[in-house]
């Protein structure tokens, strides 16, 4: 592992991120990577520690992975669902996260459907004056910081599987294509691929691209963006970003190296967005034909769950030669028992 001193209390974005956090994550994963591929998959390291799973909204994927990874490190776990919550009776989320913390966890991972709920609920034990730290599993139309780190680990570790570190991607052209106007993993990862080197393209239909995103939408940035889209955090420009817009899917995978295909998030969209399904699968679906505009050892990610036939089509989503989408699954808990080593550990 890393010989690094870890100082971030929660993880609730990747905007402010460094490249040695970064790294420091990539190279903490790599070792619990090689954890999970023995025979013994446990660790002691987080023994007597409590990770309270907070998941206000369903998942599949990252509930588990947290689950499994607190469990690898030797943590207790308490895990939450709203349905059967005292939330039914009127109880606020706070007061649900202060009895946690009176049960004794050390760490929440917290899952909501909007956006600045792990905020809250860390700013509250910061008030508080307890050592909780709280982990963004993903929240609203905001970030999902683990699920972006994953994806930076799973792409790494294919570029060097033994020693993956940020610097390997400076100049890769990865395209991320969907509905990024309601996705939390876009954002995570626009901070994230960006923060390598890489140039990151976003395509997608007008009408799935945030309003800031799409004023730079111009005829001429359709036929293959010239200039990179600002980039800000906390009103302040962040310079040396290569991030760019295209409405049609074609120039953004023009020599691509990797292809970040995204899920409508139909159940956000609370207008009619898209004329249809198959509509948007013959211009912005992911298939073979599309990829031989790629890079010939091009490879395909997708955050899950998958509509098949929609983001990809299903014969490519099974195509180990393209798709990374079960690394991904893979990936995730090792990274996710780095961020609650981390977090739990302070030093590595």
């Amino acid at each position: 592992m890393a010989t690094t001193t870890w100082t971030r209390h929660h993880v609730l974005s990747l905007a402010d991120f460094t490249p040695i956090e970064y790294d420091t994550v990539l190279q903490t994963a790599a070792s619990f990577r090689e954890v999970l591929s023995r025979r013994t998959k446990k660790v002691p390291t987080l023994q007597g520690q409590v990770v309270a799973n907070l998941f206000f909204e369903s998942s599949t994927r990252t509930r588990s992975s947290f689950e499994l990874a607190a469990k690898r490190l030797s943590a207790d776990t308490l895990n939450f669902a709203a349905a059967t919550s005292s939330l039914t009776k009127g109880e606020t989320i706070l007061d649900t996260a202060k009895t946690y913390l009176a049960m004794g966890a050390d760490m929440m991972v917290v899952r909501h459907r909007e956006a600045g709920v792990p905020q809250a609920i860390a700013a509250e034990m910061d008030r508080l004056g307890s050592r909780v730290g709280v982990l963004n599993a993903g929240d609203g139309q905001h970030e999902h910081p683990s699920q972006a780190l994953l994806d930076l680990f799973t792409i790494c570790t294919l570029l060097d599987p033994d020693h993956p570190r940020l610097e390997l991607l400076k100049d890769k052209k990865i395209a991320i294509v969907g509905d990024i106007l309601h996705s939390r993993v876009a954002r995570s990862n626009i901070w994230s691929l960006t923060a390598t080197g890489a140039e990151v393209h976003l395509a997608g239909p007008p009408t799935l691209l945030p309003q800031l995103f799409a004023a730079y939408g111009t005829q001429e940035g359709n036929q293959g963006a010239k200039e990179p889209l600002p980039i800000t955090h906390d009103q302040s420009p962040i310079t040396n970003r290569k991030l760019f817009l295209h409405w049609d899917v074609e120039p953004a995978l023009q020599d691509a190296d990797f292809v970040m295909t995204l899920r409508l998030q139909k159940e956000r969209m609370t207008q009619h967005l898209l004329p249809s399904l198959r509509e948007y699968h013959q211009r912005y679906g992911i298939t073979r034909d599309r990829l031989k505009l790629c890079k010939p050892d091009v490879k395909v990610l997708h955050p899950g769950p998958v509509n098949r036939g929609v983001e990809i089509s299903s014969d490519l989503m099974d195509d180990p030669q393209f798709s990374l989408i079960s690394q991904q699954v893979t990936s995730g808990v090792a990274v996710r028992m780095a961020l609650l080593y981390l977090m739990g550990g302070g030093k590595i």
